[in-house]
C-alpha cells in the first residue's frame, strides 16, 4: 500500500482533536485507577469504567475496554481472560482503551501495580520506558515503524523481557479509523506520521504468569 494511502484521514480530522481525544483518554485510565482496589474483577472494573467513560462526555467506544488482571496480563487483545479472576493485595493490571471523543479516536493503556510486587513494577516501567525509547528514536531519529518495533523487541531482550511480537501497533484518526487504515505500524517502512500512528508495546516476565502494556499515540510527550 502507497504510503498516502496507509496515511489517509477522514473528512472531519482534526490534529487537535486527535490530541483532546488522547488527553481525555489518559484522564479515563486515572479515573479507573482510582477505583480499582483488592478483590475487583474485571467484569467488575468494566463496570466502573462505564462510569467514569459518562462523567467524560465519551461519544462511544471503538473497540472493547480491555482491562487484564494477574495472569491475564500475558494475554493478547484477541485472547480471552482466564475467567474468575480477581485483583490481588499485591497484583498487577493493566488498562486498554480505545474512546471517542469528539468524533476522534483515543487509544491508550499502561499497566499499575497493587500493594507490594516489586517485579511487576519492573515490569510496568519497562514496558514504559521501551515505548519512551522508541518514541524518542521516532520524534528525534525520524525511523521507519519496522525500525521501530526491531529495536524495541532486541531492547525487551536485553532488559530481559519477552516480548509479544504479535503487537505491532496500528492507525488512529476520525473515526471509523477502519474506513481508512493502513495495517500495522510494525510493518510500516517509512516514518509514521505525527498523530496518525499508535504504538504499542507488550511484555512478560519470562518465567512468571505476569506481563505489561503500554500504548500511546505517536505524537508529543503523553499529557
Amino acid at each position: 500500500m502507497e504510503t498516502h494511502a496507509r496515511e489517509a484521514v477522514g473528512p472531519r480530522f482534526d490534529p487537535a482533536l486527535m490530541l483532546r481525544a488522547r488527553e481525555l483518554s489518559w484522564q479515563a485510565v486515572q479515573g479507573i485507577r482510582e477505583r480499582m482496589q483488592p478483590g475487583i474483577s474485571e467484569d467488575e472494573a468494566r463496570l466502573e469504567a462505564a462510569q467514569v467513560f459518562e462523567q467524560l462526555g465519551m461519544e462511544r467506544l471503538w473497540h472493547p475496554v480491555i482491562i487484564r488482571i494477574g495472569p491475564n496480563t500475558t494475554r493478547t487483545y484477541r485472547e480471552p481472560s482466564l475467567p474468575g479472576v480477581r485483583l490481588a493485595e499485591n497484583d498487577s493490571y493493566f488498562i486498554d482503551l480505545g474512546l471517542v471523543f469528539t468524533g476522534h479516536e483515543g487509544d491508550v493503556g499502561d499497566t499499575f501495580v497493587v500493594g507490594h510486587a516489586p517485579e511487576r513494577e519492573a515490569c510496568a516501567q519497562a514496558a514504559r520506558d521501551l515505548f519512551k525509547d522508541a518514541a524518542e528514536k521516532w520524534r528525534h531519529e525520524g525511523w521507519s515503524g519496522q525500525k521501530l518495533y526491531n529495536h524495541v523487541s532486541e531492547r525487551a531482550d536485553a532488559m530481559g523481557w519477552r516480548f509479544n511480537h504479535a503487537i505491532k501497533g496500528h492507525r488512529v484518526s476520525d473515526f471509523p479509523h477502519s474506513v481508512h487504515k493502513g495495517g500495522d505500524l510494525g510493518d510500516l517502512d517509512h516514518t509514521p506520521g505525527k498523530g496518525l500512528w499508535i504504538l504499542e508495546i507488550q511484555i512478560a516476565h519470562p518465567t512468571e504468569p505476569f506481563g505489561a502494556f503500554y500504548e500511546d499515540l505517536l505524537a508529543g510527550p503523553a499529557p
